[in-house]
C-alpha cells in the first residue's frame, strides 16, 4: 500500500429521538421500515444464508410486536430497532446479538414474553433480550432507585454475556442521535445519564468511536449554548489552521516515502467536548489549547510502528516528557498504540498516535473487535487482548454484586471503575495491573486478591515502605505486607477508589458488625434471663419451637437477627427475656433459685456478675467509648445501649451520660473493666503553659518519660505569653494517667495540668 492521507475533519453535529404510540401511520412512511430493512440486509454479508432467514424472521417477529407503534418523530417505531441492529451488523456480532437488536424493545413495549421468544429463537437470543429489559414492572420508592436496579440488572447480564451491553450501547447512540424531538428538560436528564453511564462503559470496553460520538451529543444536547460557540470557534481555526495540517501532513509523507514504508496517514480532530473539558479542567481559554489537530500513523507490522517513530522524529523535534507507550504496557481496554507529542513548523503541539490495522479496530471498536476479527489470524491477538481486559472488568462487576445488595451501592462502585483515567504499577513478579487513578496499595491488594486486602498491615513501592493511602504512580512496584489476624480498617474507605476494594471493606465490615452484635445480644438476653430464674435454651430439638415461637412475636426472620437487634439496641433485652420466660415456663422448664439469685445478685453494681458486659478494650465495633468523657480502665463507668448503636461505655460521672439515663433510663446498665484490657486506651488533657522557646518539646519529653503517647495535639493561635494544649494521650489506666500529669506538672514550662471531663 502506498502513502495515503485524509484532511483532519470534524464529525457533523449529531442528531436525536424517543418513542410513543399513534393512532394511525403519518402519511409517506409506509416503505420506511421495509427500505431500512434492506439497508441492514446489506451489511449482513458477513454471516450465511441461514443465518440471514433467521434474521429475517425476528425482522417479523418484532415488525408485527410494533405494529401501531410510532417515534416521536413519526415514523414507525420499528425503524429504531432496526437502526440498532444495523449498528450492531457494523461491528459484525453474530446472529443472534442481530436477532435481539430486532427485539430489544418487545418484552419492555409489546407485552411479549420471555417463554415465547425462547420458543421461536432460543433461550441464548431470549436471554440477550432479558437482559436489555428495564424493570417497569417493580414498584420503586424514587426514580433513581428504578435507574440504579435497572443499571444493576443490565451491567450483571452483560458480566454473563458482553454483547448485552454492545446491543445497549448501539441503543442509546441511536436514541442520542435521534433526540432532539423530545422536550428539552428530558433531553439534558438522559443527556447527563448518557455521560454519566453509558460513554464511560464504552470507553472502558475499548469502543472509542461510540464513547466520542456519545460524549459529543450529551454535549451538545446538555449544554448546547457552549456546544454552538466551540463548534463555531473550531471552524474560524480550522481555517486558519488548514495550511499547517496540509504542510505537516506533506512533510511526514514525504519521510516516509524517502524511508520506502508505506503507511497510512490520517488527520484527526478533537471533539468539542474533550475540547470543553481540557479548558475547564485547565481553565484556558479556546486559544490557548494548542493541540486541537493530531495525525494518526498506521503502519503494517508491529515493529514498524517503532520503526515510523524514529523517522517522525528526525521530521520535527519531540516534546520532552510526552512519549507514551501503549503497546508495551496495553490501557485497561486493551488500547495499544504509540503515542509522541511533536513541535510544529508555527512551535505548536500536535500529537501523533503510530499503531498497526488490527490495533486501530481494537483502537476504534475495542470489545467488539472480538467479533471482527474472529475469523482472522492477523488480528486475533489484539482482539482477544481487548477480550480478555474486558472479560476481567465484567468479572468484577459479579464480585462487587456479591457483597452488594443494595442497587445504589452497586451503581456508586461500579461509576468508581468506570474513570477513564488509569495507572499501571507491577508486582513484584512484574506482572501489570492497571488502577484507577488515584488509587493505594489498599487499591492494589483487593486487586490480586480479597485475602490479600482483608489482611493488609503495610506496603512497600518501589522498595520503600510507605503509608497505605499513598496514591500510586504509574511504573510503581508495590509489594503488599499482610498478617493472617489483621482485618479491613473502616478508615480505608476514605481513600480507596476501586469499586472492588470499596465493595469488599464495606461487605466484610457489615458481617463483623453483625457476628459482634449477635454475641453481644445473647450476652445480654442471657444476662436479662437469669434474672427471672432461667437460662437460654439451646437451639437443639428442645430449644428451637421455643426459640420459632419467640421469633415469630418478635418479628424477627431469624434467632440471629433477633439476638443482633437487641446487642444495637433496637429490642430491650428485660422485655425479650421476659416473654422467653413465659414460652419456657409454659414448655415445662422451671425457673432455678440458684440461677435467680446468680442473676438478682449480679445487679449490685459492686458486685461481679456472670450477665455482666466485661470491658477489655477488644470487644469490636458495637462496643464504643463515648467520646465526651473517654473513659480509661480505673473509672467507673456505666453503659447506655443506644437504639440501632450498639454499647456505648460513659464514665459514672459523665454529665452528657446523666442527660441521657434521665431522659432514657431503661436503656442502662451495669458494665466493668477487665482485669487485664488488651490495648491502651485515650483520654483528653489540658496543660496550660509558657509560650517560650522549647515549651512544646519538654511536654512531649515528659509525655514520653512516662511511657504514654501523644495521639493527638492542639493549640490555640494566640501569640499570649501563656499558651493552652489540649492533648489526646494513650494511656494504660488511670494509674498511667496519674503519673504523666505528675511528670507533666514538673516541666519548668507547665502551670497546670488537669484531665479534660464533658
Amino acid at each position: 500500500m502506498g502513502t495515503r492521507s485524509t484532511s483532519a475533519i470534524q464529525e457533523p453535529p449529531f442528531r436525536p429521538d424517543k418513542r410513543k404510540r399513534a393512532p394511525a401511520a403519518p402519511p409517506g412512511t409506509g416503505d420506511a421500515a421495509s427500505a431500512s430493512f434492506a439497508a441492514l440486509t446489506a451489511k449482513l454479508d458477513y454471516l450465511s444464508a441461514a443465518d440471514i432467514k433467521r434474521i429475517r424472521d425476528a425482522y417479523r417477529f418484532a415488525d408485527e410486536a410494533h405494529l401501531g407503534q410510532f417515534r416521536a418523530g413519526g415514523e414507525p417505531y420499528i425503524t429504531h430497532p432496526i437502526a440498532v441492529a444495523g449498528l450492531c451488523a457494523d461491528w459484525k456480532l453474530d446472529v443472534q446479538a442481530i436477532m435481539a437488536a430486532l427485539m430489544h424493545d418487545a418484552i419492555e413495549d409489546c407485552g411479549v414474553s420471555k417463554s415465547d421468544l425462547i420458543e421461536r429463537f432460543g433461550a441464548p437470543t431470549a436471554d440477550l433480550v432479558d437482559g436489555l429489559t428495564k424493570l417497569d414492572k417493580l414498584q420503586f420508592s424514587t426514580q433513581e432507585e428504578s435507574q440504579a436496579e435497572s443499571f444493576r440488572k443490565m451491567l450483571l447480564a452483560m458480566a454473563r454475556d458482553v454483547r448485552v451491553i454492545l446491543i445497549k450501547l448501539a441503543d442509546r447512540l441511536h436514541n442520542m442521535r435521534t433526540i432532539d424531538v423530545i422536550a428539552a428538560p428530558k433531553r439534558a436528564r438522559i443527556a447527563a445519564e448518557t455521560l454519566e453511564i453509558y460513554a464511560p462503559i464504552a470507553h472502558r470496553l475499548g469502543l472509542n468511536q461510540t464513547y466520542r460520538e456519545l460524549q459529543e451529543l450529551s454535549f451538545e444536547h446538555q449544554r448546547p449554548w457552549r456546544f454552538g460557540a466551540l463548534s463555531k470557534a473550531v471552524q474560524k481555526a480550522r481555517g486558519y489552521r488548514r495550511d499547517l495540517v496540509e504542510r505537516i501532513e506533506q512533510d511526514v509523507e514525504h519521510a516516509f516515502a524517502q524511508a520506502k514504508m508505506p503507511v497510512h496517514v490520517a488527520g484527526r480532530e478533537k471533539t468539542l467536548f474533550s475540547i470543553y473539558s481540557k479548558m475547564r479542567e485547565k481553565r484556558l481559554t479556546f486559544a490557548q489549547v494548542s493541540d486541537i489537530f493530531g495525525f494518526r500513523v498506521i503502519v503494517a507490522t508491529l515493529p514498524e510502528c517503532y520503526t515510523a517513530l524514529g523517522i517522525l522524529h528526525q521530521v520535527y523535534k519531540p516534546l520532552p516528557g510526552r512519549f507514551k507507550d501503549y503497546i508495551a504496557i496495553p490501557k485497561a481496554n486493551g488500547y495499544q498504540s504509540l503515542h509522541t507529542t511533536l513541535v510544529s513548523p508555527l512551535g505548536t503541539a500536535v500529537e501523533f498516535q503510530i499503531r498497526t490495522e488490527p490495533m486501530n479496530a481494537v483502537a476504534e471498536k475495542g470489545i467488539a473487535a472480538h467479533w471482527m476479527y474472529k475469523s482472522h489470524a492477523s488480528g486475533t491477538a489484539q482482539a482477544q487482548e481487548a477480550q480478555r481486559l474486558g472479560t476481567l472488568w465484567l468479572q468484577s462487576l459479579i464480585d462487587i454484586q456479591d457483597e452488594t445488595r443494595d442497587a445504589s451501592e452497586f451503581l456508586e462502585h461500579v461509576k468508581i471503575d468506570l474513570f477513564p483515567d488509569a495507572v499501571y504499577v507491577f508486582t513484584p513478579k512484574s506482572k501489570i495491573l492497571a488502577l484507577p487513578r488515584g488509587a493505594t496499595p489498599i487499591d492494589f491488594a483487593y486487586a490480586i486478591h480479597s485475602d490479600v486486602g482483608d489482611r493488609c498491615v503495610a506496603a512497600k513501592v518501589n522498595g520503600e515502605p510507605v503509608a497505605l493511602r499513598t496514591e500510586l504512580r504509574s511504573g510503581d512496584v508495590v509489594e503488599v505486607i499482610s498478617a493472617p489476624g489483621a482485618r479491613p480498617n473502616p478508615a480505608w474507605l476514605n481513600f480507596v477508589r476501586t469499586g472492588r476494594a470499596r465493595s469488599k471493606i464495606r461487605h466484610f465490615l457489615k458481617n463483623m458488625e453483625q457476628e459482634e452484635s449477635q454475641e453481644l445480644g445473647e450476652r445480654l438476653l442471657n444476662r436479662a434471663l437469669m434474672a427471672e430464674g432461667l437460662q437460654l435454651p439451646d437451639a437443639g430439638p428442645q430449644g428451637a419451637p421455643v426459640w420459632q415461637t419467640l421469633v415469630r412475636w418478635s418479628g424477627n426472620r431469624s434467632q440471629a437477627d433477633l439476638l443482633v437487634d437487641i446487642g444495637l439496641g433496637r429490642k430491650i433485652a428485660s422485655i425479650v427475656a421476659k416473654r422467653l420466660a413465659r414460652l419456657l415456663v409454659e414448655s415445662g422448664s422451671k425457673p432455678d433459685a440458684l440461677t435467680l439469685t446468680m442473676g438478682r445478685y449480679g445487679e449490685d453494681e459492686s458486685t461481679p456478675s456472670q450477665g455482666l458486659i466485661v470491658i477489655d478494650g477488644a470487644n469490636g465495633a458495637q462496643v464504643q467509648l463515648a467520646s465526651c468523657c473517654r473513659p480509661i480502665p480505673g473509672d467507673a463507668i456505666v453503659g447506655y445501649l443506644g437504639r440501632g448503636e450498639g454499647l456505648l461505655v460513659h464514665t459514672a460521672e459523665c454529665s452528657v451520660g446523666k442527660r441521657l439515663f434521665e431522659r432514657d433510663p431503661e436503656s442502662w446498665m451495669s458494665v466493668e473493666w477487665a482485669e487485664q484490657p488488651a490495648r491502651s486506651f485515650e483520654t483528653g488533657v489540658t496543660v496550660l503553659l509558657h509560650n517560650s522557646k522549647g515549651a512544646l518539646a519538654q511536654v512531649a519529653s515528659a509525655v514520653s518519660s512516662a511511657e504514654a503517647d501523644i495521639t493527638h495535639i492542639e493549640m490555640g493561635n494566640d501569640a499570649a505569653t501563656t499558651a493552652e494544649l489540649k492533648l489526646v494521650l494513650s494511656v494504660r489506666d488511670r494509674l498511667q494517667l496519674a503519673n504523666v500529669i505528675r511528670t507533666l506538672k514538673r516541666a519548668p514550662a507547665v502551670l497546670r495540668v488537669a484531665r479534660i471531663k464533658p
